[in-house]
């Protein structure tokens, strides 16, 4: 897990990534913006509901398994200080060879979701950043193995391919919508691996600046946990407004304050990779 710290507005406050975010370009057959909100109608005592929004979401909503593989000795030193690595080092007969390496295997899990019917998928870099294998799982328990297309650290985004026989549910950035503090959204997402979970809350913030990052994020208070990351928060018409990044937590826990990266920065970079594997800056 990753600690971040910003001296200007957080001191001594670390920020959690959690091992839990294109639209127009030519990304092949996109869904349509909603025009209607996807919510039950605000009426004199009854509760808002949020089950048609997600009904229509969450099957293009999917988990990342990531399986990670290191190759390691048998005796692994890492981290014994120098005079006792080489008093080890000196009991190895007549200096013989060094154990054989061998293989240390490790999983991580994430979000993701679908922006096209023919399986690009958007996911934070720092959920696959060291993969050997991924595979997708969708709602309905489908899993696929998924192709790494292309991953910028900078921005925490990361482009994965799957190939299916059919045509895949799929969503589409809000690009051309602006927030504004109070707004309704919805995060879906995968929270400690148990699977398609669905939060609400408001747009905390806008323009939020996080460490030493050179783009802001937008903060909601939406609960977000561990296996969030790379999950998509919607606004009220099913289109996705961010990509969940990192929270805020002194303990690793959710105390509604997470950031998502904002769909006009993930559509951009996600149009990018997909079509040259990296992003070039001239910065």
């Amino acid at each position: 897990m990753k600690k971040y710290y910003q001296s200007k507005n957080w001191a001594k406050t670390s920020l959690l990534a959690l091992v839990v975010a294109g639209a127009s370009l030519s990304l092949p057959v996109q869904s349509v913006l909603a025009k209607e909100p996807l919510v039950g109608a605000l009426q004199p005592g009854a509760p808002v509901t949020f089950a048609d929004l997600i009904e229509q979401v969450s099957p293009a909503v999917v988990s990342v398994n990531v399986i990670i593989r290191e190759e390691t000795t048998a005796q692994d030193m890492e981290g014994i200080p120098d005079v006792f690595r080489e008093w080890l080092e000196r009991q190895r007969p007549n200096g013989g060879d060094r154990p054989a390496p061998r293989v240390r295997e490790g999983r991580a899990l994430g979000s993701g979701f679908v922006i096209s019917d023919d399986g690009y998928i958007v996911t934070n870099h720092h959920v696959i950043a060291k993969a050997s294998e991924i595979t997708i799982q969708f709602e309905d328990g489908k899993e696929f193995d998924a192709e790494l297309i292309g991953s910028d650290e900078r921005t925490d985004l990361a482009v994965l391919k799957i190939e299916s026989p059919k045509p895949l549910p799929h969503v589409s950035f809000a690009t051309d919508i602006k927030l504004r503090v109070g707004d309704w959204v919805v995060a879906v997402g995968n929270p400690f691996g148990l699977g398609g979970t669905a939060t609400a809350g408001i747009v905390s913030a806008t323009g939020r600046e996080i460490g030493r990052s050179a783009y802001d994020f937008i903060q909601v208070d939406a609960s977000i946990n561990q296996g969030n990351s790379g999950g998509p928060t919607f606004d009220l018409y099913g289109n996705v407004v961010g990509v969940n990044s990192q929270i805020l937590s002194p303990s690793g826990g959710n105390i509604g304050i997470g950031f998502a990266i904002p769909a006009r920065v993930a559509s951009k970079i996600s149009k990018e990779l997909i079509e040259k594997g990296s992003v070039t800056r001239g910065w």
